[in-house]
């Protein structure tokens, strides 16, 4: 074995590295999904689970003060500069070793963060985002805090409405801790049900004190019916409320047209059942109001039957020229006043 075959295994190694390493700098890293692209920012973890932490997660009591890691990732092959801070109700909590990140190309930076829950916090959920700032793009990373103490589950549906194939409502999350809502909902009409849709997750969180207005798609809803929509919703802890609404779905042109018939027989009837009341009591009918083919005064002819017109009292009638103890015989000119 020659003396130069150790130093050529030796000189083909150190070749081999530095090859390598040379092709890890030249491969780009892939972007994450979540951030943009060129750098990164999640939850800082460590071994296997580095980044599978969805969010930060964090229990204490009030007073208490966590610790967490955020960590910057640049994959890109530039300087990057980011700026962190809080927002939302546990974001305000949050304070940082630095607030600004300053992280070399194709390395990763961990940031600690320290949240110091509020002596005064009310036990249950809060939550929050850590907020990471290139100046041209921001990604947000969400915190939970979870504050010792009873707990309290409710939830409440409320502002039921039906406007055409839409169901519109709102959910208020009344407790204390952060609920994942789950929604039933059911229509029945005049001949049975029309919509049974069984319970299923609603994709959103609900934190306490929250209120989101959501719709309810019903493209199939009935053309003409007297429908009632129930909504149940249900949470984990107990959570559970329902509420109704109620709605009649009537077709525009048929119901203009129905209207009009009505009002044209409302009219009728009353206009039939005022001449038969005149008629009762004996009043004249208005000019006009005379039925079909009815005479008129004017109309009837003049009748020749003649009757006596006696005068039995002792005194002139004034306004007439008929003497006391007289007696004529009328006839159609007997209106004239001729003298007896």
């Amino acid at each position: 074995m020659s003396p130069s075959t150790p130093r050529l295994r030796r000189a083909l190694l150190d070749l081999t590295a530095v090859l390598a390493a040379l092709l890890c700098a030249l491969t780009p890293l892939p972007a994450a999904a979540d951030g943009p692209a060129g750098w990164t920012a999640r939850p800082a973890g460590s071994g296997a689970d580095r980044d599978a932490r969805p969010h930060v997660y964090l229990e204490g009591t009030p007073g208490a003060a966590l610790q967490d890691r955020i960590a910057v990732t640049n994959t890109g092959r530039a300087l990057l500069t980011v700026r962190l801070r809080g927002d939302g109700r546990a974001g305000a909590w949050i304070g940082f070793a630095a607030d600004t990140v300053t992280v070399p190309a194709r390395t990763r930076a961990e940031v600690p963060l320290a949240l110091t829950v509020p002596p005064d916090a009310v036990p249950g959920d809060a939550s929050g985002e850590v907020v990471a700032d290139d100046g041209d793009e921001e990604v947000r990373v969400r915190v939970r805090v979870r504050i010792g103490g009873p707990t309290l589950a409710a939830l409440t549906v409320e502002d039921v409405g039906i406007s055409g194939g839409t169901i519109r409502y709102a959910l208020v999350n009344r407790g204390n801790a952060t609920l994942e809502p789950r929604l039933a909902v059911r229509a029945d009409g005049m001949f049975g049900t029309l919509l049974d849709r069984p319970e299923r997750p609603l994709p959103l969180e609900l934190a306490p004190g929250r209120r989101v207005e959501r719709t309810e798609p019903w493209p199939d809803a009935p053309a003409l019916d007297a429908v009632t929509v129930r909504l149940r919703v249900t949470a984990a802890g107990g959570a559970r409320d329902e509420a109704a609404a109620s709605a009649t779905y009537v077709p525009v042109a048929p119901a203009v047209a129905g209207g009009l018939l009505l009002l044209g027989g409302l009219a009728l009837l009353g206009s039939g059942a005022y001449r038969r009341r005149r008629r009762r009591r004996g009043d004249p009918e208005p000019p006009g109001a005379e039925p079909p083919g009815a005479e008129s005064a004017d109309d009837r002819q003049p009748t020749t039957e003649t009757r006596p017109l006696v005068n039995e009292g002792p005194l002139v009638k004034a306004g007439s020229l008929v003497k006391a103890g007289s007696r004529v015989t009328t006839g159609p000119l007997a209106e004239t006043g001729a003298e007896s």
